[in-house]
């Protein structure tokens, strides 16, 4: 069950990301405030360059705010060592990405172990590929599926530790749309089981319909915060 949607997760307060470039600065995120609830799902919209993946890239710990906060629970993110940042990433943090990042000389069942292994109360990887609809399919190699079923294997690769905080950038920006619904399927249901605080980027607007909240981004601002008055289904969703 989710955390009640009182409960902050995360506090962004006027987070900012420079990057020094040859060309110049480039101003990532300017002056970010945020609030994010636990166990609730928010879908982070803008386009390319708006801002989008730093902040999720930040919040997960792979990347630093130039200035500004950002707090999960009591723990701050900016300032941390790289040491504290790698626990942090470990204990409460679940990646999916657009491009799998399987390894491909191992099969699913030992993509997954990669993370079980490391994790402090973890779920078996056979649990976690059931979870997703691969219990038939976890002796395969990445070679060996589909697209839609390596993504599938990443999903179950990143919620085996039962992450607090599940962090999505264009999860089914390579899939089809059939593929894509079944990857969010597996997002929405592993995030309702382990009541993870799951943040989804996309650039496909349709993916809004499955938010508790839609974060719209531009030139690294956030321009509106839009409540979703009924969540959808993915296969509810018009892509």
């Amino acid at each position: 069950m989710s955390a009640a949607p009182h409960v902050v997760a995360f506090d962004v307060s006027r987070l900012s990301k420079v990057y020094e470039t040859g060309a110049g600065q480039v101003h990532a995120l300017r002056g970010v405030d945020l609030q994010i609830f636990a166990g609730e799902t928010l879908v982070l919209l803008g386009p390319s360059g708006s801002g989008k993946s730093t902040l999720l890239n930040i919040l997960g710990g792979l990347d630093r705010a130039t200035s500004g906060s950002a707090r999960f629970h009591d723990f701050e993110l900016t300032g941390a060592s790289d040491g504290a940042l790698t626990r942090y990433r470990r204990a409460s943090v679940g990646f999916i990405f657009q491009f799998f990042n399987l390894v491909p000389s191992l099969t699913a069942r030992e993509n997954v172990a990669l993370i079980t292994e490391i994790a402090r109360d973890p779920m078996t990887p056979e649990e976690a590929l059931a979870r997703v609809g691969l219990a038939d399919r976890m002796d395969h190699f990445p070679a060996q599926l589909s697209g839609g079923q390596q993504q599938r294997v990443a999903v179950a690769r990143a919620i085996a530790k039962r992450p607090e905080l599940l962090l999505c950038d264009e999860p089914t920006g390579s899939l089809d749309s059939e593929s894509g619904v079944q990857v969010l399927e597996a997002i929405s249901d592993v995030t309702r089981d382990v009541g993870a605080t799951t943040m989804i980027v996309s650039h496909n607007t349709g993916i809004a319909g499955m938010a508790d909240r839609v974060i719209r981004f531009r030139d690294g601002r956030i321009t509106e915060v839009e409540p979703n008055p009924r969540k959808l289904a993915p296969r509810e969703m018009t892509w």
